[in-house]
Formats: structure tokens, sequence, C-alpha cells
């Protein structure tokens, strides 16, 4: 299939419907959960149809998850030796990670298409409306297309939400998009909002040697994750040269105003920030105003929203929503789990979302990572809890990386004596807390995490050790150090 902008009907290669417009599903995006709730429901046997009108696969290979930790990558490398990886290397692999030809400003999305087609779904590229229930039209260069189905699959996906102050019209703003497949650097940064991605890419330029701010309109950067893991994300920026400030909020906007041509950011403390590029990554927005929710009796007027985003996936008769539509939070892997659980519930399996061991990580240099509850989060929910905390930097494994900072923290109910939050701030963080994922979704005791054998010196023997410590203050004895 071109990627040239144009709608394209892609017939199954392994289903009769080759004329057919009436399916047993129709995915409206297809991003990683739109992709997963296809490839499921292919497996078990329903016909489908996918639409989208921009890239097969989404944001994440193209603009977000891949390019991002390729370039933190490259950052991170340049970094320990610079004359060795320089930018244009940096650019060349994310380049080669998202399957962009050296002559191409877009990437290349046709394996995505080839695997969709290969499972036998049907394919159409351009604008998806849903024009009543089980109805849906799409149109591209004036021609349209009617389908129909019993189950429709919301997978809409999310865009950066637009900076919304006096001035910022002047100004061309970069979102993720140009961040992640930019290939020349900055002169100087100015990034607005420290998310997951304002922070990653923050590294990723800083260790280039741009120049980078950061303004963030609340008290810490990445504000959904662990505060102590903030700390650390904070810390290490800084460490790297950023300069942070929270606690301030964008006001307006002067284009070239500042030193040698850079745009200037007012404050709201009456201070100001600049840069030669202006980053939005304050947050997303989801497209579902105008798809044509009304058919199903849901409210799009915007005066509410139009469904609960708390990923309960059915969201009314015969209607779906998966991914960034879905919530309650915004990630790959929540997109591609809830597309899988939509379409065996289509399938009538007696199934249900569950968010309990929802892995969050940021992929800084060090990693943060975080799941299930936080003490102050446990103890609103009424949970009686206590945490356990290790310094990274004083541990084996961290004496052994000469860590400056970092931390392991899991938190306990003493009802239960079961694990219900952990944060990892060190170089595996993303890795590491994959055992406190799965103890949380498995309820194991921490009697059993307890007993279990770590390897020495890994970041998860320092786990043993504070499953160690809370199987101690729950059985009122002493543990013995594990390392």
């Amino acid at each position: 299939m071109k990627r040239d902008g144009s709608a394209t009907r892609v017939a199954s290669r392994q289903t009769d419907a080759m004329d057919s417009t009436t399916f047993d599903l129709i995915v409206i995006g297809a991003g990683p959960g739109g992709e997963a709730a296809a490839h499921k429901a292919r497996t078990l046997g329903a016909t489908v149809a996918v639409i989208d009108r921009k890239w097969f696969g989404g944001s994440c290979p193209f603009v977000g998850c891949l390019p991002s930790k390729a370039l933190l990558h490259s950052a991170a490398e340049h970094h320990a030796n610079p004359p060795q990886y320089a930018w244009p290397r940096a650019s060349k692999h994310r380049d080669f990670m998202i399957n962009r030809p050296e002559d191409a400003s877009e990437p290349d999305d046709s394996s995505h298409v080839k695997s969709l087609e290969k499972s036998g779904a049907v394919i159409y590229r351009g604008d998806a409306q849903i024009s009543g229930k089980g109805r849906v039209t799409v149109t591209h260069d004036g021609v349209r297309h009617e389908l129909s189905a019993k189950n429709v699959v919301v997978a809409v996906g999310s865009y950066s939400r637009p900076i919304r102050i006096p001035g910022i019209e002047a100004i061309d703003v970069w979102t993720n998009e140009q961040a992640t497949l930019t290939r020349e650097l900055p002169r100087s940064l100015l990034i607005l909002g420290g998310g997951p991605t304002g922070c990653e890419l923050a590294q990723v330029y800083a260790r280039f040697e741009v120049p980078v701010t950061i303004v963030q309109s609340g008290p810490r950067l990445a504000p959904t994750d662990h505060p102590r893991n903030s700390e650390v994300v904070r810390a290490t920026l800084e460490k790297d040269g950023v300069t942070v400030r929270t606690g301030v909020r964008a006001v307006g906007a002067r284009a070239g105003a500042g030193t040698d041509g850079a745009h200037v950011i007012d404050l709201d403390d009456g201070s100001t920030a600049e840069g030669h590029v202006l980053l939005a990554a304050i947050g997303r927005e989801v497209p579902l105003d105008d798809i044509g929710l009304e058919h199903y009796g849901l409210d799009t007027s915007g005066r509410t929203p139009p469904y609960p985003r708390d990923g309960r996936l059915r969201i009314a008769e015969g209607l779906y929503a998966v991914g960034d539509a879905a919530g309650p939070e915004l990630h790959t892997h929540q997109a591609h789990y809830q597309g899988e659980l939509a379409a065996r519930m289509i399938h009538g399996e007696d199934v249900a979302p569950d968010y309990r061991a929802l892995p969050r990580a940021t992929y800084s240099d060090p990693e943060a990572a975080f799941v299930g509850l936080s003490l102050d989060g446990a103890k609103e929910a009424g949970i009686d809890a206590f945490e356990k905390v290790a310094d990274f930097a004083k541990s084996s494994r961290g004496y052994a990386l000469e860590a400056k900072l970092g931390h392991i923290t899991i938190v306990v109910d003493r009802a239960s004596r079961e694990l219900v939050g952990a944060a990892v701030a060190a170089p595996d963080a993303s890795a590491a807390i994959h055992e406190c994922v799965l103890a949380i979704k498995a309820r194991v005791r921490v009697d059993i995490l307890a007993e279990t054998i770590h390897a020495f010196p890994s970041t998860s023997r320092i786990l043993n050790g504070l499953f160690a410590d809370a199987l101690a203050e729950l059985d009122g004895t002493k543990a013995i150090p594990a390392g």
C-alpha cells in the first residue's frame, strides 16, 4: 500500500468477503490498541475492517515510543563519548527505528499494513465517521465507503494538546512529532510540560549540548509518577544541564522577542523563559467530539465528556473504546492489553479489565518505573499500608555502577500481606518493576516474595531485601540485610 495520503481499500486475503462491506467488527484507528483488537478478533474468527487516516501502527512506532527511546540511547552514547556518536549518527539510527528512508519526510507504515492484511483484516485508509449504530462511513478523495458491523471499536489515539495563550499563533510550535522526527538540532529548546514526553526529550537534547528549559505548572516533574521518581528525574535532568522551572504557568508568548531571536514565554510569576524552538508537552487530547458517538446516545456537546475514560472498554451496546480513547492512562502497553481484551469481550468471553498492576515507565537515564499505589494513595484507598525504601546508590548494585541517586520502594497491605505498590528509579527500572507487576496482579503474598531467590547483585536483589524487611515488620521480627 502506498503512503501517499490517499485512502485505499485492501481486500482480505483470507476471507470470502472480497467485495463485502459488512463485518463482525469495525476498528476505527490502527494504533497499538486498534491493531491488537483487529489481530485478536481475527484469531477468534471474526471478519474485521480497520480504518486509519494516517499511519497504520499509530504514534508509538513512528513519533512516540520507538524514536524517543532510540534518541535516548543515542544521547547516552554521545554523552559518554561525543566524538564517537554525533547527532548525524543518532538521526540515522532514529530513522532506521521508524522505517523512514533517507530521502523521505515521513515513516513508512507498510509493515503494519502487511501484518493486518496477512491476518485477514480489510484495510481502509481515510477518515472514519460513525453514521449510525453499527454503521461507519469512510471518505477519501471524494470517495465514500459505507461499512456496517455489529460491533465498533474506537481506537482513535490522541494528539498533543495545543498551547492556548496569547501570541502563540505566531510561533511554529513543535509537538512530539517534530521533536522525534527532526533531522536538525535546535539552537535552544523550551519545553512546556514536565510529563514523560517532556522529560525524556529534555534529556535527549540536553545531552546533545542543546540548551534546554522545562516549564512545569505543577510543583514537580512527572506529576503522575511516584514522588521519589519525580525527585530522581529532576535531579538527573539538572545534572545534564536542563533548567527546570516548576510551579509556574505560561500566560503569553512573544515570537522572536528574546536573545538572538529566541521566542519568549511570559510566566505567571512575572518571569520569562526562552527558546528558539518551543515544544508543547502539556498533555494529550482525544478526538471524540466529532466521530459520531451521538448515534449511540452519548453526549458530545462538549459540556461533559461523552463517557468516563476509566478504562471500562464497553461504552455502549455494540461500541467499545480502547487505548487513549478508553483511559484510565495513556500507555502503549495499556492500549495493546485493552485491544485484545475488547476483542475477547465482543467474542462473548467473561472477562473484564483489571488495572491494579498497570506499570508506568519513564526511560530517562536512570529510568523510573511505578506500579500500583504510593503509600499516600493506598491510605486514601482505605488500605492499612506501610512502605519500605532502599537507597539504590548505597546498594551493592549501586556501588558497582557508581550511582549517585535512585531508590527502590515497596508498599504493602498489612491485612492481606500483599504488595499493592512499588516504584524504582535505577538504570534498569523498567525491567526490575515487572516482578512487582506480577506480584500485584497475582496477589502474591510477601511471604513468598521474601523466600524467592534473587540473583546478586541485581536491582531485583534489592527488592528481595525490602520484601524480607516487610515480612519482618508483618511478623514482628528482625530482617537480615540482603544487599
